[in-house]
């Protein structure tokens, strides 16, 4: 039976980012003394960026996540509507888009690749007005990023991973500078082995940014014979901005006389786009002259270089989504599914269905709420924004277990395990519903987190690292932890970390996230299923075979079942990266997507498939829930939800201290 219902999840971020597509008129000569004027190019729905421009400065060509799935459009002014570009109809992802001479080429993530853990993203491109489907130019088993078309659209600059598996890196990716003719894309010349984000000047020149030897990012360029080689020798590349700024995401201006880079300054906290001309080595502000207070990225010239485009949170009086969502309905592969990407973290359906629990998210407290599973309204229970993680009683009306303390800490932090009640009959005006919480864990160090109860709600499960290993217990989901040690025991023993339980809904399992098979690897996590009396413990294999050289690389966390117990859902890092991480607001772990898996770890299927982190998932029967069409985005979607304010972080490990 395929699998059915309706999966809640959250990702890092995303919700908050209300990106729009923005330009400014260049004048020829000098910039220093200029006033610059924005244009707004996009209509506030969703989230729209990483755009190119079409023509002189008019319309543009952008991604959107307003389908529910990153998907390509046409704008050609901010009051007409978006006209969708031809893309692969089959992906969830797209990004990276550029139209020349009638040809749309962009990257896409719809065909997986042959082995685990290596990214799906490759170039493609189509023909404008074709129905035909995409012709993949990346070639069999190559990982291609970026792609940039050369002024007369002869030839195709990337930042390709090659045919290697992905090392796990995502602050700098290792991608090599690849070019090849747009008519022969087989015949693929390395011009630097490292380097992202390139951009062309003319047909002769490409620039790219890496982390330089000294800490800074910055813009290098590489200059082409005609047969497609390094001028200066294999991998030669000149640095063009200084240290002591980071220069990002360049874009240069067809006459080769300046470049724009997105740059994070000392003793600035906002990412801004600047002109470097390359003449005079001065760099020059342009968005700080008008937004000094928001972040921009990823800057383009049109085809005259008279316009310099780049997206940005849209602001708070803009035209368009004003609103974060409770809920957002999200583009799901299988029939049977439904996603909703929740405003929040670790959200959860309650036993019928009607309502869901959740924390807030990394960047907005308060730490436990509760919402109608149509999205239309949210009470907060408790302010208090140290709580995380949730899990109804499936016996008992209005009881919700949660972890109170700090996450991501130590075996030596207090977190307790917590039981919130609530009355029902409550949810009916107050934003705020009275709850009483009762401590079910002993006070002091130990770090008791990650509940979740028997479908009989007579028992719970959960992580502590009260014996300095954090492993897992078994507790009284009533009466708790005793003085004397009464009401609780232990599940699992080892000098490793057991974590993230999950009780299956007919009982009979317990799915939980370790790295007991390599101990000493703290990002090497797997699923492993127990029963609750502790016997038949097994790992569940879902990179490959026992004894394939992939299934230790395995980090799978946030494990749960589906409302039959047949299959386990969990985010892991199987797809690699779909993008540049250091192009976009931080992401933890980008790499985090959504799989499924029998509980054997046959039958895997992707469900996400995005550049952000996506975790800490839910999964209820159809039944019960209320249908969603009202979810629906654009301007006449039911809104509820609150008020958008554009926080995010840039990476955090994106330092300007060096």
């Amino acid at each position: 039976m395929e699998p059915e219902g309706t999966i809640l999840f959250s990702t890092v971020g995303l919700q908050q980012f209300g990106f729009d597509v923005f330009s400014v008129s260049l004048p020829s000569d000098p910039i220093a003394t200029s006033e610059f004027t924005e244009r707004r190019h996009t209509d506030g729905v969703s989230v729209n960026f990483n755009a190119q421009f079409v023509d002189e400065g008019d319309a543009v060509a952008f991604v959107s996540e307003r389908t529910g799935s990153a998907r390509l459009f046409l704008a050609r002014s901010e009051d007409s509507k978006p006209e969708p570009l031809p893309g692969a109809p089959d992906s969830l992802f797209h990004d990276r888009p550029t139209v020349k001479d009638g040809r749309v080429y962009f990257v896409s993530a719809h065909e997986p690749p042959s082995e685990p853990i290596k990214s799906w993203a490759a170039v493609y491109t189509t023909r404008l007005g074709s129905t035909e489907p995409p012709v993949r130019v990346t070639p069999p088993s190559v990982v291609d990023f970026s792609p940039a078309v050369s002024q007369s659209g002869d030839l195709i600059a990337v930042a390709s991973y090659g045919s290697q598996k992905w090392k796990g890196d995502f602050r700098e990716l290792e991608t090599e500078i690849t070019v090849f003719r747009a008519a022969d894309p087989s015949r693929r010349a390395v011009v630097c082995g490292r380097g992202g984000w390139p951009s062309w000047c003319g047909d002769s020149a490409v620039f790219f940014h890496r982390k330089a030897d000294d800490g800074w990012w910055s813009v290098f360029r590489s200059d082409l014979t005609p047969e497609l080689e390094n001028a200066g020798g294999r991998d030669a590349a000149r640095r063009i901005t200084p240290a002591g700024v980071h220069a990002l995401t360049p874009a240069a201006a067809h006459d080769g006389k300046r470049i724009a880079v997105a740059t994070r300054r000392k003793g600035m906290s906002h990412r801004q786009i600047e002109i470097f001309d390359l003449e005079s080595e001065q760099f020059y502000p342009i968005t700080e002259l008008i937004n000094p207070n928001i972040h921009h990225y990823n800057p383009f010239f049109s085809p005259g270089s008279g316009h310099l485009g780049y997206h940005r949170f849209r602001g708070e009086p803009a035209k368009g989504d004003s609103i974060v969502r409770y809920l957002q309905p999200v583009a799901s592969p299988l029939r049977g599914l439904r996603l909703l990407r929740v405003h929040g973290a670790f959200a959860s359906f309650s036993p019928d269905g009607n309502l869901i629990a959740a924390n807030g998210d990394f960047f907005s407290p308060p730490g436990l709420m509760i919402h109608r599973s149509d999205g239309s309204k949210r009470w907060i229970l408790i302010q208090e924004p140290s709580s995380f993680y949730t899990a109804w009683n499936p016996r008992e009306k209005g009881v919700i277990y949660t972890s109170v303390g700090p996450i991501f800490d130590s075996t030596k932090a207090t977190v307790r395990i917590a039981r919130i009640t609530f009355d029902p009959a409550d949810l009916d005006d107050p934003e705020q519903v009275p709850a009483a919480v009762t401590l079910l864990t002993r006070s002091g160090p130990g770090n008791d987190a990650f509940p979740s109860c028997s479908p009989d709600g007579k028992w719970l499960v959960f992580r502590s690292g009260r014996s300095g290993q954090k492993n897992l217990y078994i507790l009284d989901a009533v009466n708790g932890e005793t003085e004397s040690g009464d009401g609780i025991r232990r599940l699992t023993e080892g000098e490793w970390i057991d974590t993230m339980p999950a009780w299956s809904p007919d009982g009979e399992l317990i799915a939980f996230s370790s790295n007991r098979h390599n101990p000493s690897n703290a990002d090497a996590f797997s699923i492993y299923l127990v029963r609750p009396d502790g016997s038949d413990l097994r790992r569940v294999y879902v990179a490959g075979p026992e004894g394939s050289p992939d299934v230790d690389r395995e980090r799978i966390n946030h494990v749960c079942f589906s409302p039959d117990s047949r299959w386990l859902l969990f985010t892991c890092n199987l797809g690699s990266v779909t993008g540049d991480p250091v192009s976009m607001p931080h992401q933890f772990q980008p790499y985090g997507d959504l799989y499924m898996c029998r509980l054997d770890g046959t039958g895997l299927k992707r469900l996400t498939c995005n550049a952000y982190e996506n975790g800490t998932p839910a999964w209820h029967a159809t039944s019960g829930v209320p249908d969603l069409g009202s979810l629906s985005l654009g301007p006449t979607a039911k809104v509820a939800g609150e008020k958008l304010q554009g926080r995010f972080d840039e990476p955090l490990w994106l330092t300007c201290d060096l």
